[in-house]
């Protein structure tokens, strides 16, 4: 299936650039359009305009297998006040000369540049992001902590600087809209947008990216959130039952009775969920060694890691570097809560 998305307009008081490269998420790059054309439709004239294109043709193909039509993009696309680079599935490994030289230079004539999930690796690698706070989606924050060290990373839905920002993706990038609509024209024309949208609330640059952790928000108890969060900030050097119960202030009895009832599975289980998750991100989104990976991911042994990774996802470690390996039709996440918990009630074989 193939869509169209080059606007036929004229510059408006504030335009934008939206650069796509391959595997995209479509989704991400049509809510965010779609935010900007309500402002437009409840304004007496138009405010915004955009272009939509790639330095990989003219016929880019998202991650859903939708083929978009764009421009371009070269020195010919108008200037503009915002730029968006929008990348998902590869971005990690995506680097385009032409691409870098072209961000380099919108930046020095004093255009915003922000990074779109997998975009803000672009951003960064083109040394925009050096001391700066920046986020990604979270399923990657690891990986890219690893692989800029200059750069502030942070859990967030978006990062607000003056000149360079950074957006989680999905539907985020609604908010991150709003939120810069509401700079050029107010809260209260913001607010109508979203209620154009059924969007609501609009959510702040700082709010949390997760809120389930895997599990329903009816069960997810207070409790459960801050252990959770805190044993994944710890990934590295895992905490003991006793201590996160101590900096909870619980017993140690109560933590696990709740992670029991409202998880499916024990707090050392839950630890060893996440750090096999955050094995895979490093394997596919850092050039570190399956030993340095084991290492970052708190195991002691590689041949530990060796055997929870293979008992859990079925593959070896070294299975695992391409994120969507290119003869596969559709990538894939093996790695849910849900997964996991099916493997220790013995649906796939059980971790130890």
């Amino acid at each position: 299936m193939e869509i169209d998305i080059l606007p036929k307009m004229v510059r408006a008081q504030t335009h934008m650039v939206f650069i796509v490269v391959p595997r995209f998420n479509i989704t991400t790059l049509i809510t965010m359009i779609e935010t900007l054309r309500i402002a437009n439709y409840l304004a007496p004239s138009p405010i915004f305009s955009w272009e939509v294109a790639s330095f990989d043709g003219t016929k880019v193909t998202a991650s859903n297998g939708m083929t978009a039509t764009v421009e371009i993009a070269n020195d010919k696309l108008m200037p503009a006040e915002l730029n968006f680079i929008l990348g998902s599935w590869g971005t990690e490994n995506y680097n385009n000369r032409y691409l870098t030289a072209w961000l380099r230079k919108r930046a020095r004539a004093g255009e915003r540049i922000c990074g779109v999930e997998l975009g803000s690796y672009i951003i960064a690698r083109a040394g925009l992001l050096d001391g700066r706070p920046a986020t990604t989606h979270w399923s990657w924050l690891n990986g890219f902590k690893e692989n800029f060290d200059r750069v502030e990373v942070q859990e967030s839905l978006f990062t607000l600087d003056s000149k360079v920002m950074t957006c989680s993706g999905g539907l985020a990038g609604v908010d991150l809209m709003l939120r810069l609509i509401e700079e050029i024209s107010g809260s209260s024309f913001s607010g109508e947008i979203a209620d154009q949208m059924l969007h609501h609330p609009i959510r702040s640059a700082t709010s949390p990216q997760r809120s389930t952790m895997g599990r329903s928000t009816e069960t997810m108890l207070p409790l459960l959130r801050e252990a959770m969060t805190l044993i994944e900030n710890n990934i590295e050097e895992p905490l003991t039952v006793p201590q996160v119960a101590k900096f909870l202030g619980v017993s140690q009895r109560q933590l696990e009775r709740q992670f029991r009832k409202n998880v499916g599975c024990t707090v050392v289980q839950f630890g060893l969920l996440r750090r096999l998750q955050n094995a895979r991100l490093l394997l596919i989104s850092t050039e570190l060694s399956i030993r340095q990976i084991a290492t970052a991911s708190g195991f002691n042994t590689l041949s530990h890691f060796a055997y929870s990774f293979g008992k859990f996802f079925g593959r070896r470690p070294s299975d695992y570097r391409e994120a969507w390996p290119t003869d596969e039709p559709a990538p894939s996440w093996p790695g849910s809560l849900s997964d996991f918990l099916d493997t220790l009630n013995g649906t796939t074989p059980k971790l130890t």
